[in-house]
């Protein structure tokens, strides 16, 4: 086995918060959906089972410090204390036994709530807004609790209602819970505990911002004032369970936001309506000296949420400067989060910087990615492609509250690429009962995924792919700059593939799957563009045609399309020093479910801020030669210079053959979606051959 690059050598020393010592320097970051005590369970909390499993997994596989994700300390279902449930307690020690055996250790976190955060639904939003429906939904979830903020203000993710304002009481309340809760976490041998937050724009970092906070008793106004709610929860916590238990603080460096629902973008110039480094600075220290051990930061609010939940777009290690800046104001431990790469973490550790590195989703992707760095087996890490899709894809857009499906909301935390995750009733891997020949036609993601599973699960597989390499569509997807880690995904996968007794025969198209020499054939040929009926179409660039180079664009580009693919290449574009024009017929970009917020508030915002046109709610009536004619839904019509134009509207499934018997249609080719679709579709497929 081969041995470690000595540049990850600072990952693996062992560091204290407080006096409790944590193996190595590799933090695995809170995230929702990943609560011990259950996320979303409609009959009140139990004890996460699937959560647990994911844990012990990471935890034999090296991690040093495990955060699970938000733990309320009052049910969402029923409002009941946690504090209130000793059996959920008594598991957790069970629990806390299995992980010790690790060597790793682990904090839980507890969370004060969301406020004007709490992402609210299209379909619990209009039940809040009818007084009636309030009052008759209120014994199974009170949304007035749960929207509560500091002082009366729109929701965001939904403007038109108004959060009430918390009262003493409510705020005392919560003060209690922590104490309460932390000591039976203490008790259970939890490690430590970590409060959220002051952080991401939730309920305690809402009282700490002035925007937010317009409080006149002794929760709001001056500095210490709106610090003292969390400020509070500490000392509760240290009288409850002693000075030398140990708590973390969830911390937000800057707010990075401009306005309500407008955050900045990385080197905008703007000015700081949230918690500017300034302020910071102070905070921190006063936050140590109230009694936290630690600050677990980032930056950003739900009002700039791409800061705390980076999309492919943020650039790598994204809040290491402002992290970095802000341990100099404190002599506490400080981590950072946020897209970090180990060699860039490793290296800020070792010049002291920092002193762990926070990580979160690449964990949910590959629950052995530090024993692969450990054995330096770095490329058979399979990668985070940051896209949000399984994790955390509350998404929303213009008119819209959060659109998530109620399932999705139920099962945060799982994963696009890995089915496994989060989902092992679901998705496992069972030998087959009679070994197969499998013929895969498309040699895409969906086809590898499929390959790859009923290889390992005994069937001979035949790949077909009619072009010279495999990836499919993917390959066109991975092309933008910013893509660096689809395309490490497009890599990993040939490789899985070439390690497995697969047969591939590449340059090689399937026209009649009767011609196959299979017992089951799987269908994986993606899908074709639609094409629109526009007067001079056939002059214009289809999208998958530009991302792999094979037509050339000037520069002022037209894309007709303000879908993800569209906005994407605008993007792309837009970073090439190019000048894009965005059309789209939708009253916003990117409209469609399952595409986290994160993400598209990420590419709204940057159009925003460097005055890319955008054209909403306009259909293209002409492309003409150096010129597009749109209209708008009110009958305008404008004339756009254009040197190219980019068509982006959508996807029609391409099947090479029908369903049947032994025919299986997945991914693409069997309805248009995203990776997810495409990987979860193939195990759901593959897993019953």
């Amino acid at each position: 086995m081969a041995n470690m690059d000595q540049k990850y050598d600072a990952l693996f020393t062992p560091w204290k918060i407080g006096n409790v010592e944590i193996k190595n320097r590799i933090v695995m970051c809170p995230m929702g959906g990943t609560s011990l005590f259950g996320w979303f369970e409609l009959g009140g909390c139990g004890f996460d089972k699937e959560a647990a499993k994911l844990f012990i997994e990471r935890a034999k596989n090296n991690v040093g410090l495990i955060i699970p994700g938000i733990a309320p300390l009052r049910d969402t279902f029923w409002g009941k204390w946690l504090w209130q449930n000793p059996k959920m307690f008594d598991e957790l020690k069970v629990f806390m036994n299995e992980i010790h055996k690790t060597g790793a250790k682990l904090f839980i976190q507890l969370t004060a709530g969301m406020g004007r955060s709490w992402a609210i639904t299209e379909l619990v939003g209009p039940l809040h807004k009818n007084k009636f429906t309030r009052a008759l939904i209120k014994p199974v979830i009170d949304t007035s609790h749960e929207l509560a903020s500091p002082s009366a203000q729109p929701a965001r993710w939904a403007p038109d209602i108004t959060c009430p304002e918390m009262t003493k009481e409510q705020i005392h309340e919560i003060i209690e819970a922590f104490a309460k809760t932390a000591k039976l976490c203490r008790d259970a041998g939890v490690d430590g505990v970590e409060v959220h937050a002051v952080h991401e724009g939730y309920l305690l970092d809402q009282f700490a911002i002035e925007f937010f906070n317009k409080r006149t008793d002794e929760y709001g106004g001056s500095f210490e004032n709106r610090y003292r709610f969390a400020a509070e929860v500490v000392k509760a916590i240290k009288e409850a369970c002693g000075e030398d238990f140990p708590v973390s603080l969830r911390y937000s460096v800057e707010s990075k936001m401009k306005g309500f629902a407008e955050g900045a973008i990385p080197g905008e110039e703007y000015v700081e309506v949230g918690r500017n480094m300034e302020e910071s600075e102070r905070a921190a220290k006063y936050l140590e000296d109230a009694g936290y051990d630690m600050l677990n930061a980032d930056n950003g609010t739900y009002d700039s949420w791409y800061w705390a939940h980076p999309p492919m777009y943020m650039p790598q290690n994204c809040n290491l400067e402002d992290v970095s800046h802000i341990k100099k104001f404190v002599n506490i431990p400080v981590v950072c989060a946020g897209r970090m790469e180990p060699d860039v973490g490793a290296k800020a550790i070792a010049e002291g910087k920092i002193d762990a590195m926070g990580i979160a989703r690449q964990f949910l992707t590959d629950p052995e990615w530090i024993t692969k760095l450990i054995e330096d087996r770095l490329e058979d890490i399979k990668p985070c492609i940051c896209c949000h899709a399984g994790c955390f894809n509350f998404s929303s857009s213009k008119g819209h509250y959060n659109t998530q499906d109620l399932t999705d909301t139920m099962g945060l935390a799982r994963c696009a690429l890995n089915p496994e995750t989060m989902q092992s009733k679901k998705y496992y891997i069972a030998p087959a009962k009679k070994a197969k020949k499998v013929a895969v036609v498309g040699g895409g993601i969906g086809g590898m995924e499929a390959a790859i599973l009923l290889t390992k699960r005994g069937h001979k597989v035949t790949l077909y792919e009619k072009s010279e390499r495999l990836g499919g569509v993917f390959i066109a997807a991975a092309a933008p700059s910013f893509k660096e880690k689809d395309r490490e995904l497009i890599a990993w996968y040939i490789r899985e593939v070439s390690k497995l007794p697969i047969e591939v025969k590449l340059n090689t198209e399937v026209k009649d799957i009767k011609s196959l020499d299979a017992d089951e054939i799987i269908v994986a040929t993606g899908a074709t563009p639609k094409r629109v009926p526009i007067p001079g179409a056939e002059g214009a660039v289809e999208a998958c045609e530009y991302l792999l180079g094979k037509k050339e664009v000037g520069e002022r580009v037209v894309i007709v399309g303000g879908g993800l693919t569209g906005c994407e290449i605008a993007y792309d574009l837009y970073l090439q020093g190019k000048k894009p024009t965005v059309v789209e017929m939708q009253d916003d970009l990117i409209t469609t479910k399952g595409v986290c917020l994160a993400n598209t508030s990420y590419l709204r915002d940057f159009f925003k801020a460097n005055k890319v046109p955008i054209y909403l709610e306009t259909g293209v009536s002409e492309i003409g030669n150096g010129f597009v004619t749109v209209k708008s839904n009110d009958g305008k019509e404008t004339k756009i210079d254009a040197d190219s134009v980019i068509l982006s509207v959508g996807y029609n499934p391409a099947p090479i053959a029908k369903k049947s018997g032994k025919v299986h249609i997945i991914g693409d080719a069997a309805s248009v979606g995203n990776l997810r679709t495409v990987i979860w579709g193939a195990w759901d497929v593959a897993m019953k051959i």
